[in-house]
């Protein structure tokens, strides 16, 4: 009989090392992700990071597909680039820049139709059930969700993952955004984003852009030149001042809108 027992205490005790050791390692996984796989913004207070992912991504599609592409920028300071530009892209692409911390929570809330309440909590069962029908909501979704990506966020993507689509990626976006905004002033990440976005096939920064769409500097943008390139930005590729202008247009009007002093701060919605 004192036999069995000990048998019986000792494959209770041996469940326990396994659940243990298995916590142990999932927790020690998902830690080596967050310190060594996710990117950490290291070297980016000062200076041109030089070529992005994204930049990386173009040049092996073309190089698929046979074409030639030439990559084409030149980093300017933030100084350096029109104040009409840094405001068409703010309320063009994320008009509470200034406010959050890399991710905008209320935007990502309209996305994902969030019905709960604005603080979180886990001992709340409506929260709770709220996030459930939100992830549910995300996950039947997953192929059309914009994300309402800040300009953190699109920093994040085109310096360190290229356009690939998935909901792993998402959440790695975030977690760099985060890390963005945590190392680096705002100013920074704004001349960052100006300096690496994609405006056109081959052209990525604000430089470049103005050089090829309007023979300036990117310092002596005009407002309706900078709302033209802010417009851009959704669809470079497929839609900017040399192909499908007109799909360009519409949101420029739009954004002219905003950027007059009589227009009222809105949500950014140009895609």
């Amino acid at each position: 009989m004192r036999l069995r027992r000990r048998r019986a205490s000792r494959r209770r005790v041996d469940r326990k090392t396994l659940f243990l050791g298995g916590g142990i390692a999932l927790l020690g996984g998902v830690l080596l992700v967050w310190f060594v796989v996710v990117p950490w913004p290291r070297g980016l207070e000062s200076g041109d990071p030089g070529p992005t992912a994204l930049m990386e991504q173009r040049t092996r599609e073309a190089r698929a597909a046979e074409e030639t592409l030439e990559i084409r920028r030149e980093w300017v300071a933030l100084d350096g680039i029109s104040s009409n530009l840094t405001r068409a892209v703010i309320v063009a692409e994320d008009h509470r820049f200034r406010e959050h911390t890399g991710v905008d929570w209320l935007a990502l809330a309209e996305e994902v139709e969030w019905e709960g309440g604005d603080d979180f909590s886990w001992r709340s069962s409506s929260d709770r059930a709220a996030l459930r029908r939100a992830l549910r909501f995300v996950w039947d979704h997953r192929d059309d969700l914009r994300g309402r990506s800040t300009l953190t966020q699109q920093l994040a993507k085109n310096l360190y993952f290229g356009t690939e689509r998935s909901l792993l990626r998402k959440g790695l976006e975030l977690v760099v955004a985060r890390r963005l905004e945590r190392h680096l002033e705002k100013d920074r990440i704004l001349e960052l984003y100006l300096n690496v976005a994609e405006w056109g096939p081959g052209l990525f920064g604000a430089e470049a852009a103005s050089q090829e769409y309007f023979g300036l500097s990117a310092g002596e943008l005009n407002l309706f030149q900078a709302a033209t390139l802010a417009a851009t930005l959704p669809h470079p590729l497929t839609s900017n001042p040399h192909r499908a202008p007109r799909q360009m247009e519409w949101r420029r009007a739009i954004l002219l809108q905003r950027l007059t002093p009589a227009a009222p701060a809105a949500p950014s919605d140009l895609d």
